[in-house]
């Protein structure tokens, strides 16, 4: 019999599991752009961005092994599908959604406090080093990160349910984390290049939010741009049309 755990209890593993997330993916985005490239205008140079793709895939599997509690949504266009399918509870979506935010804003706050000296010798007036945080776009305009995005998340979400299922199928649930991690490599360099494969609206701007009040420019949230749009609104129609999508070719919805 699975047990069951407080909404306290699975807030905390949301929050925990996001930072985990974020403290290794924007991890290594630091240490590439702060020590590979010094930090010009954010560019990737080297087997940098191969480094940065393989990180990430770690850091969800570690964000997913450290969130279990909870069922590690680690975020919210993942925990918004599966309420659209019926497979988790609406009335938590709002407050799951908000843990993750924060615990993204915490693992911002925690990789710009360990790499901070450098920083500030690579990007004194922080001009050009916001993408560590969050994502940006390669065309200018709203649509073709958007069309990124709905696919990205849309695939990623299929697939966390696919293998899932086969998985608990097998026994072999505890292979999960490493599953989705993999798919989130494959994803990164597929898709990685358009909009930074952001695929969660809580990695982006929770810590785009931290990247605001610390001061950085150029941030996507208070230049103008509306940059920040896309990695949240991508994200919450790509998931559920990837779920949706799931339900309706395996004829099947796994209720909680």
């Amino acid at each position: 019999m699975e047990k069951e755990y407080a909404l306290s209890q699975e807030l905390i593993s949301e929050f925990i599991g996001t930072l985990v997330l974020i403290l290794f993916g924007c991890g290594v985005v630091a240490a590439t752009i702060l020590f590979e490239t010094n930090g010009v205008n954010g560019s990737l140079a080297g087997g940098g961005i191969t480094d940065i793709h393989i990180a990430w895939g770690l850091a969800v599997t570690f964000g997913i092994y450290a969130s279990y509690v909870s069922g590690a949504h680690i975020n919210p266009a993942v925990t918004l599908a599966l309420a659209v399918t019926g497979r988790f509870p609406w009335k938590k979506v709002v407050p799951f959604s908000l843990a993750q935010t924060a615990g993204a804003f915490t693992g911002a706050m925690l990789v710009f406090a360990v790499y901070q000296a450098k920083w500030f010798q690579i990007d004194p007036e922080l001009l050009n080093t916001a993408s560590v945080f969050s994502t940006f776009p390669a065309v200018k305009g709203f649509f073709p990160g958007f069309v990124d995005q709905v696919v990205g998340t849309a695939i990623l979400m299929y697939l966390i349910l696919a293998t899932g299922d086969k998985l608990a199928v097998e026994k072999v649930s505890f292979l999960s984390p490493i599953v989705v991690g993999l798919i989130v490599v494959a994803i990164g360099m597929s898709f990685g290049m358009m909009h930074g494969y952001a695929i969660n609206p809580a990695r982006d701007f929770g810590p785009r939010l931290f990247s605001v009040l610390a001061g950085f420019k150029n941030n996507g949230l208070t230049d103008g741009s509306g940059v920040w749009l896309v990695p949240i609104v991508g994200p919450l129609i790509g998931a559920p049309v990837g779920a949706l999508l799931y339900d309706k070719v395996m004829g099947r919805i796994i209720s909680k």
